[in-house]
């Protein structure tokens, strides 16, 4: 089989200068672990301390590792009874047989997909008012896919090629004796994870190839670990990727459409038809009464703005959208902003009962709701049309400034000589993607993981193993790592378990004065890094202090933020969203409109992104609006006062404050901690609420020593 695999060799005679051969894209070459560890991840580590004079910190205890490992794999806290029987447990593989349990557990797909997903911009709601994309419906079942791959362990180099490709193969493909191509079998399932591409798009007809540029900017971002995007107006200025590389990549998925897959049944289609119909007319003839009655307003006061133009923009303005050539539509775009009239500026020039019908006809208006939206979801596939225009070079990355003399045939960084498309674009791409012999799929992939076990990469730029993104601090542990997750073919939840049970991990994170003066960064890691909680495990932890979390997997995304009249007329139909809002963290809606507000203050406050570009690491700040949520949020409030009623039945107060304590921080409180706890409730029950509102807002609770 004439191989396309052999990344290496390809590198070896690539003309690069010899200043940009980078290391990352070096061959991947197994070094042997330095000494006999029980986890080879520590003979690594321990190497580098000792040439630096670093002392490692002892284990922490075991509740602090319990409540660690927990969060860690599943984003939920240690109940009391789990915390009880891990105590109890004196076995030497006490602490192996939860980090198995946990990886078992259905919950840990539910945590892990959060971060993937922050990497490969997940949202609810992306676009323009009135064309939001790709709004629903259906995104949702994309998350739901990844939560199921991680749960299933679905081998990372099949994770990655089934968002890439879909269910048209998730697996690769092999020669016969006779020549002709084995098929993997795949599961239908697999069209859900196109989510990732088709979520790129702005609008449903992808008008400014969205598909495309975003393929390009987050497949290398999350997969290669390159800044591609930083060629799409010139050269690289660091790396050795040329402008022409980007454009080659591009046009692997410019043949990509839209589409909408229904999941609708016969009878839903039909009852579905019925009520759209009856909001269009009650929506028609309220928005014709509205245009009735504003129409002179509007029309004066457009004339007034359309006349103070220069004549030859005012004879594009006039003339019929069709009628305009793409030169004119761009001048009326822009010009749009000023020729725009907004509701209070028609409402200065009308009378008072004009205002008063005007008002009335508006709140009718956001009265009348449109249907749900029908059970679907959105891919993408290859237009045979599409696939015959040739890519152009952009100038500026401007889509509508195509440089014709300047054309581009599909390809990628670092491709392979004499590669061919025979199997088809993004088929070729992503087998060389995920191929063993690739030095960045592997490097990239483990580097993410343990990024977010320890809160920071051995390479500390995730997406940028460039030259401006640094080099690894342990560049031999972590090819050994990428060898060995090879090896073990590509298993993901192998790595967990393998990063999990070092004593690097187990580590307790008590700074110490030698520590802090000999490494105060902790490169070397000679400590566990201290972490804040992230906003979805947090708000996790509220609800199941108080008894109310509901851990069912999958479906539709929650809002926690009640838009105003105003901005609801921007949002999709109610149904489109779930109601529930007692659901896991990862469930609540994310996204972007330019006009409306979609993120919740509680989503924003606690440093998450709204999926509009990759989040390769999440910011973790300590601000004020964090500690006003945590004094005064009515979450609080509520989670305060369920927990008191849990903990208050306990057969006495000590019971209660111990109860109160394991639910919220994952310990038992000390002596004096409950001495002053007993003399705070004074043998009140009532001020158990209290004392549950002090717990959430300790360090303790926001934080993962």
């Amino acid at each position: 089989m004439k191989t396309i695999l052999c990344i290496a060799a390809a590198l070896a005679v690539s003309a690069q200068p010899p200043k940009l051969k980078l290391w990352s894209l070096q061959p991947v070459r197994k070094p042997a672990p330095p000494s006999q560890s029980a986890n080879p991840i520590d003979a690594f580590l321990e190497v580098e301390r000792a040439a630096r004079g670093v002392k490692a910190n002892p284990p922490a205890d075991k509740l602090t590792l319990l409540r660690r490992v927990h969060f860690d794999l599943t984003g939920l806290p240690p109940s009391p009874e789990q915390q009880v029987a891990f105590l109890q447990d004196a076995g030497t593989d006490a602490y192996e047989k939860v980090v198995d349990k946990l990886l078992a557990d259905p919950q840990h797909g539910v945590r892990w997909a959060r971060h993937w997903l922050d990497v490969l911009r997940y949202a609810d709601l992306d676009g323009t008012d009135g064309g939001v994309m790709p709004a629903s419906p259906g995104i949702f079942r994309w998350r739901d896919w990844v939560i199921n791959a991680l749960n299933t362990d679905m081998p990372y180099d099949q994770f990655v090629r089934a968002q890439l490709l879909g269910n048209r193969h998730g697996g690769k493909s092999t020669l016969s004796v006779f020549g002709t191509r084995n098929r993997p079998q795949v599961n239908p399932q697999d069209q859900f994870a196109l989510g990732f591409l088709a979520r790129s798009a702005i609008t449903r007809n992808d008008r400014d190839n969205d598909v495309a540029i975003a393929a390009v900017e987050t497949v290398s971002s999350a997969f290669m670990g390159l800044t591609v995007a930083c060629a799409k107006c010139h050269d690289h200025r660091f790396d050795p990727i040329a402008q022409r590389d980007y454009y080659a990549m591009k046009a692997l998925f410019d043949p990509l459409v839209l589409r909408a897959v229904s999941l609708a049944s016969p009878k839903e289609i039909y009852e579905y038809g019925e009520a759209l119909e009856k909001y269009r007319v009650a929506k028609e003839e309220i928005d014709t009464a509205i245009e009735k009655l504003v129409g002179p307003y509007h029309t004066k006061l457009f004339d007034e703005r359309v006349a103070l133009l220069p004549p030859d923009v005012q004879a594009i303005v006039r003339k019929h959208d069709r009628a305009r050539s793409v030169a004119e539509q761009k001048t009326y775009d822009d010009y749009y902003p000023v020729l725009r009239i907004d509701p209070p500026k028609m409402k200065e020039i009308m009378p008072k009962d004009v205002i008063a019908k005007y008002d009335a006809l508006l709140k009718e208006q956001r009265g009348v709701r449109a249907p749900a939206s029908l059970e679907a979801h959105w891919i993408v596939e290859e237009d045979g049309e599409r696939k015959k225009h040739p890519t152009y070079i952009l100038t500026s990355g401007d889509p509508t400034r195509p440089e014709k003399d300047k054309p581009v045939a599909p390809g990628f960084p670092f491709q392979p000589q004499g590669i061919d498309f025979r199997d088809g674009l993004r088929e070729t791409f992503a087998e060389w993607l995920t191929a063993k012999e690739n030095p960045l799929f592997a490097r990239v992939a483990v580097n993410r993981i343990w990024q977010w076990h320890f809160g920071s990469g051995l390479q500390k730029n995730p997406s940028d193993f460039g030259l401006l993104g640094g080099r690894p601090s342990h560049p031999k542990l972590l090819d050994y790592l990428a060898s060995s997750f090879v090896e073990n073919g590509f298993s993901m939840r192998w790595l967990h378990r393998t990063i999990i049970t070092s004593d690097a991990y187990k580590m307790s994170s008590a700074p110490t004065s030698d520590g802090m003066k000999a490494d105060p960064a902790n490169n070397y890691l000679w400590r566990f890094r201290l972490q804040r909680l992230e906003a979805e495990p947090l708000w996790d932890a509220l609800l199941s202090s108080a008894g109310e979390l509901d851990l069912t997997i999958g479906g539709k995304s929650f809002r926690t933020l009640t838009p105003d009249g105003k901005q609801s007329i921007f949002l999709p139909p109610d149904g489109t969203f779930e109601s529930h809002t007692q659901r896991r963290g990862i469930y609540i809606l994310r996204g972007y409109i330019p006009s409306t507000e979609v993120m919740s203050s509680f989503l924003q406050s606690f440093d998450v992104d709204d999926g509009r570009t990759p989040c390769p690491v999440r910011t973790q700040t300590v601000t004020a609006p964090q500690a006003l949520f945590t004094m005064n949020d009515s979450m609080i409030e509520h989670a305060s006062t369920r927990l008191a009623d849990r903990v208050g039945k306990e057969p006495t107060i000590s019971a209660a404050i111990t109860r109160a304590f394991r639910e919220t921080i994952g310990r038992p409180p000390t002596n004096v901690e409950l001495d002053r706890a007993s003399s705070y409730v004074a043998g009140d029950r009532a001020r158990l609420k209290d004392l549950g509102w002090l717990l959430y807002n300790l360090d303790e609770f926001l934080f993962i020593k």
